[in-house]
């Protein structure tokens, strides 16, 4: 189950027509937030199904497999760690010490979504969450995007100050994914606690990105929206 196996199985299972349309859909073109990306054209159900498979790969192989050029493989490392992180105690302070070192490898929204909360997130619910401070003021899209979305696992267990820290901080962030994904943050929060996200809404509504607050309050009623809108 070495790094280079693995790949070598992602590359067997290749769809030229996929892949050309994963190209558009994850904005890989010049000047897009995805631009050099590289895809075999695997669908996310099939990597499911390889990730179960290699979860007992080793933590260092799958750190190489997040180097690979192929988006797939490295999404496909991300769900083995995950995998991993949760089912083995013994490798979980190495599994979030080196997803922090690698961050650059990990860029993308899928890529960020489908491993921050459950790595990150899961990592610092007991611990000192200074990291995602850290985080969420870099220079990188990617890793403002973990600091935002790791705060899901908080969600989980009824925690929200950092999920509103933090999206106060990403107020005045330039990127569309970052408001989307603050938006998405708060909307999960407010389906938790309904007045939590109104008194969010009622400071910061009117300096909010129109993308950030229309995704928090997509489950509000329809009259409700439009009001916030209009602001």
């Amino acid at each position: 189950m070495t790094a280079r196996a693995i790949e070598a199985r992602l590359r067997s299972l290749a769809d030229a027509t996929i892949a050309e349309g994963h190209l558009r859909f994850f904005k890989c073109g010049p000047g897009q937030y995805g631009e050099s990306d590289a895809f075999l054209g695997i669908n996310v159900p099939t990597l499911r199904t390889l990730s179960k498979e290699f979860t007992p790969a080793p933590v260092a192989d799958l750190i190489v497999l997040l180097q690979s050029r192929w988006h797939e493989a490295r999404l496909l490392a991300l769900m083995i760690l995950v995998r991993k992180y949760e089912r083995e105690t013994e490798v979980r302070d190495e599994i979030y010490r080196r997803y922090l070192a690698n961050t650059p490898r990990i860029n993308n929204w899928d890529l960020v979504d489908a491993s921050a909360p459950n790595i990150v997130g899961a990592h610092l619910l007991e611990g000192h969450r200074a990291p995602l401070y850290a985080l969420a003021r870099s220079e990188s899209l990617w890793e403002r995007r973990i600091a935002i979305v790791a705060t899901q696992h908080f969600i989980r267990h009824d925690d929200f100050d950092d999920t509103l820290r933090i999206a106060e901080i990403l107020l005045d962030d330039r990127h569309d994914l970052i408001h989307k994904a603050s938006g998405w943050m708060l909307r999960e929060a407010g389906k938790r606690d309904r007045a939590l996200l109104e008194r969010f809404l009622r400071k910061h509504a009117k300096r909010m990105p129109r993308t950030m607050l229309r995704y928090a309050i997509e489950r509000f009623p329809p009259k409700l929206r439009a009001q916030y809108m209009a602001r």
